[in-house]
């Protein structure tokens, strides 16, 4: 059957049925994990950084409104201990409104270039009015500004009125300047039920072992790829 063009014609689309790389990296094994996800998280994302990957705290974070509707984007990540993984946003954004609606979130770590994937799934919450504020003062001061002038995720008319939004906030609060958090800005901490650790093998035959919580504590299963 024909898909109506010809993956080697300059002038057509390309076809992505015959994109495909193979994995020859190590396995990972029940031996190779550590006593929990945070402690895995923190060896697997040392890895990645070491490695020299772009921005290896970018994410994908996947959110669903009320109705079950998905949607996602990228986001980096900005803090992670026992707790829960925590990023920040504008609580009035597409995706802070799903979060208040349904706080059930997915967020993918697409490390491809090491063969490696991490996914978190579990709960959002909030976080302490005081963290946002400590973590927004040490965001560079034109981040700052760019927050307070942002509206996220609204519809505006053109960039040019973005653009005098972020002038008309940055003449007010030039550099050197306290920029005031803005009230419906803040972080997203999500405490994972459960984190999967993803290595790419031969054949498509992939090692996928995830934590899962158990009470206080957490299993490890075996999925297959």
């Amino acid at each position: 059957m024909s898909h109506g063009f010809d993956v080697a014609d300059p002038d057509g689309p390309l076809d992505p049925s015959g994109m495909r790389a193979q994995y020859r990296t190590a396995g990972l094994a029940e031996d190779d994990l550590a006593a929990g996800p945070y402690e895995q998280f923190a060896r697997w994302f040392a890895d990645a950084a070491a490695s020299g990957l772009d921005e290896p705290n970018a994410m994908v974070v996947s959110t669903a409104d009320a109705e079950g509707r998905p949607s996602s984007r990228t986001v980096l990540l900005k803090a992670f201990d026992g707790r829960g993984f925590v990023f920040f946003t504008n609580y009035g954004s597409r995706k802070g409104l799903e979060i208040a609606s349904n706080p059930y979130v997915s967020m993918l770590f697409p490390w491809h270039p090491i063969a490696r994937q991490i996914i978190v799934a579990g709960r959002a919450e909030r976080i302490a009015p005081g963290e946002t504020a400590a973590y927004f003062r040490s965001r560079p001061h034109g981040s700052q500004v760019g927050a307070l002038a942002s509206a996220q995720s609204t519809v505006v008319a053109s960039r040019a009125e973005i653009d005098a939004a972020y002038a008309r906030l940055a003449a007010r609060y030039p550099e050197g300047t306290d920029v005031p958090v803005p009230t419906e800005w803040g972080g997203i901490r999500v405490v994972p039920e459960s984190v999967e650790f993803w290595q790419g093998r031969e054949n498509r035959l992939h090692d996928r072992l995830r934590y899962v919580r158990a009470g206080e504590g957490w299993r490890v299963e075996r999925l297959c790829p």
